[in-house]
């Protein structure tokens, strides 16, 4: 049964970000500048009614400011920008994920973390994701705290996982969300990552929804192949993903799907990228879910598959 998502990625504006190297003086007409740009960011793409909607990295901050300036207008800003984003979710029916530096006041040390916030539909925090890892001047500087959890999230449209920037370099939060199985990675960034995005996708098996700030922001499938990307004319785009998918080897089920696919038509998606030996099975209908048509046919999915070779493997080296 097709579960399909609706997600726009937006890149904002480093050039525009360039030109405010200095504060005002004035944080409330800082304040009201940001606002007043992320309303007509975000105005690019709601008339797409999108589902969800990422912004890139510290989305709300001025990019150049010294430590000092950007400390003060962090104060100044409270939760503004969150409560601004939660009425624009509620408004629109969607959610918003928001990345920015969170106040922590209750941590007197270090009152600050990375965060993507996700607000859902309801204009409320559903749920919140601290960057696991810093880079170290965030902490030194930035008064930034390491977060230290990683849980996918339950969202009304599927499991999500959140990863922010730096996040993207360790294979050990790679494999502690592949072991979880989301459906989508949530990326909020700085650092584009090239490559490393797809080897996210593919090994988490999950869709990968960019957002990168002043670089190309992009969503991709779970081969690692970019569905939509946005360009340096458009810094944001919108694309559906469908959530009713698997991921499965040629190996064995070639012929599977092949009868699978003689038997649904165009309802079940074939998609083939090339030189990995595996394919993405969606389904479009709305009578039955692609997971019914692996069971009916006896498809292995792809982990599976990889497992009883690893187990045939051992069986015979232990021979």
């Amino acid at each position: 049964m097709a579960r399909n998502v609706k997600i726009s990625v937006l890149s904002l504006s480093r050039i525009w970000q360039g030109m405010h190297k200095r504060s005002s003086g004035d944080n409330e007409a800082d304040l009201q500048l940001m606002l007043d740009f992320l309303q007509e960011q975000l105005n690019e793409v709601l008339p797409d009614h999108p589902d969800l909607i990422v912004l890139p990295e510290a989305c709300d901050r001025f990019m150049f400011w010294p430590m000092d300036e950007r400390m003060s207008y962090y104060a100044h800003r409270g939760n503004r920008v969150r409560d601004f984003l939660c009425k624009i979710a509620k408004e629109n029916h969607c959610y918003i994920a928001y990345s920015a530096a969170r106040h922590v006041p209750e941590d007197t040390e270090l009152p600050y973390r990375n965060s993507t916030q996700l607000i859902n539909r309801q204009g409320e925090v559903e749920a919140i994701y601290d960057k696991n890892h810093l880079v170290p001047s965030e902490l030194d500087s930035g008064k930034m705290r390491y977060g230290a959890e990683a849980p996918v999230f339950e969202l009304d449209f599927g499991r999500v996982a959140c990863v922010i920037c730096f996040d993207l370099n360790y294979d050990e939060l790679m494999y502690h969300y592949a072991a979880q199985k989301p459906e989508l990675i949530i990326f909020s960034s700085m650092y584009h990552g090239g490559f490393v995005q797809q080897s996210w996708a593919y090994n988490c098996r999950a869709y990968f929804a960019g957002a990168v700030y002043g670089n190309p922001s992009r969503v991709l499938n779970p081969l690692g192949e970019t569905l939509a990307s946005s360009t340096n004319y458009y810094p944001f785009v919108t694309t559906t993903v469908n959530l009713d998918y698997a991921v499965v080897h040629i190996d064995r089920n070639g012929p599977k799907y092949q009868a699978a696919k003689q038997k649904y038509g165009d309802k079940l998606i074939i998609r083939d990228p090339g030189y990995i030996g595996a394919v993405l099975l969606t389904y479009e209908g709305d009578d039955k879910t692609v997971m019914d048509i692996i069971k009916e046919f006896d498809i292995i999915l792809l982990d599976d598959y990889f497992n009883e070779c690893r187990a045939h493997r051992k069986a015979h080296i232990e021979a």
